[in-house]
């Protein structure tokens, strides 16, 4: 069922209302002394729009949880999209005695390394954001549990499951009146604009917005498949090319994400072209600007990557590190569908 924008703002709300319940704060010290516990975070770039309200979201948090007798001293550094740099930040997160490490990889593939040492260090990791994979023997990625969290007790993961977010991009879609098809000749002609290959958010986002459409019967037609690197300056690149290439054949542009999308619809409109006339457009994360866009008709639709609910399990796992409380392998936020 469709989502007004109102409500999931209103859901979004009643999230950061709730998420509290997830963890307690740690015993409190002697009531003469304040117990601190250090916290590091490392986000792999600072200039990603979501993770920027991802990691504001985790300093504000903390700072609600604070007592009198207990404090948390958050150490927030930017992985500046270079896994030299944020391998650096872990070693020296380690040497400074961090009581627990949060950690938004620039490289799943490094994931093996950075855990190895966080665990050898024996402090508590939770990893966020950007899920680590696991392989076949012949390095091809699978649907399976990633052996550095199941295998290590103080690791685990909190993120959304992209699958979902795909699905809800090409069910967007699906339930429009003319399912995407607007010219009428039976397929829906898209271009596809991805995040980073590795991310296993891009690959699932990529597979899945496509085999929404083709699972409800409807026919596809790819015209530009490209890499966008989660950017809004590529998003409107890739389009402009694609529409300059394909002009009126574009019937839908699928965006990973919505600073791709936002770059996207810039392009649409420099092409003369009109959302929701001539063009369809869908994004992921429902940045402000993007679910104003939506409500406004400018956007078909984007998914609510839910920064408050995800940001919020992660510091409640957490203080049950800092606890010393078990943790589950994975925490789980759903997504949910934004439309007019």
């Amino acid at each position: 069922m469709k989502k007004k924008v109102f409500s999931v703002l209103l859901a979004a709300a009643m999230l950061a209302g709730c998420s509290n319940g997830g963890a307690s704060t740690p015993s409190a010290a002697p009531a003469d002394e304040v117990k601190t516990y250090k916290v590091g975070v490392s986000i792999y770039d600072f200039n990603d729009n979501f993770m920027t309200l991802y990691r504001n979201e985790i300093e504000a948090y903390f700072k609600t949880l604070e007592t009198d007798d207990v404090k948390y001293e958050i150490t927030m550094s930017d992985g500046k999209n270079d896994m030299g740099e944020q391998s650096n930040q872990v070693d020296n997160f380690i040497t400074q005695g961090m009581d627990v490490i949060i950690l938004n990889l620039v490289q799943t593939s490094s994931a093996d390394a950075l855990i190895d040492k966080i665990v050898a260090a024996d402090i508590p990791l939770v990893l966020i954001n950007r899920e680590p994979l696991a392989y076949d023997e012949n390095n091809n990625t699978i649907d399976e549990a990633y052996e550095g969290i199941i295998n290590n007790p103080t690791v685990c993961y909190v993120g959304a499951d992209a699958r979902q977010s795909g699905t809800f991009q090409g069910e967007i879609v699906a339930e429009l009146p003319d399912h995407g098809d607007i010219n009428g000749d039976g397929k829906v002609s898209y271009i596809m604009i991805e995040g980073d290959p590795e991310n296993i958010d891009a690959q699932y986002r990529t597979e899945f917005s496509i085999k929404a459409l083709t699972d409800a019967g409807i026919e596809v037609e790819c015209l530009d498949d490209q890499i966008g690197n989660w950017k809004q300056e590529n998003g409107q690149t890739i389009t402009a090319n694609a529409l300059s290439q394909f002009g009126d054949k574009v019937e839908v542009v699928f965006c990973n994400n919505d600073a791709m999308a936002l770059g996207a619809y810039a392009a649409i409109e420099a092409a003369g072209r009109k959302v929701g006339e001539d063009i369809y457009l869908l994004g992921v994360d429902a940045l402000e600007e993007c679910v104003q866009k939506v409500n406004e008709g400018t956007m078909t639709g984007t998914v609510l990557n839910d920064h408050i609910g995800q940001s919020h399990t992660a510091v409640d796992v957490a203080i049950k590190a800092l606890n010393g409380e078990p943790l589950d392998n994975y925490y789980w936020v759903d997504y949910v569908k934004v439309t007019k």
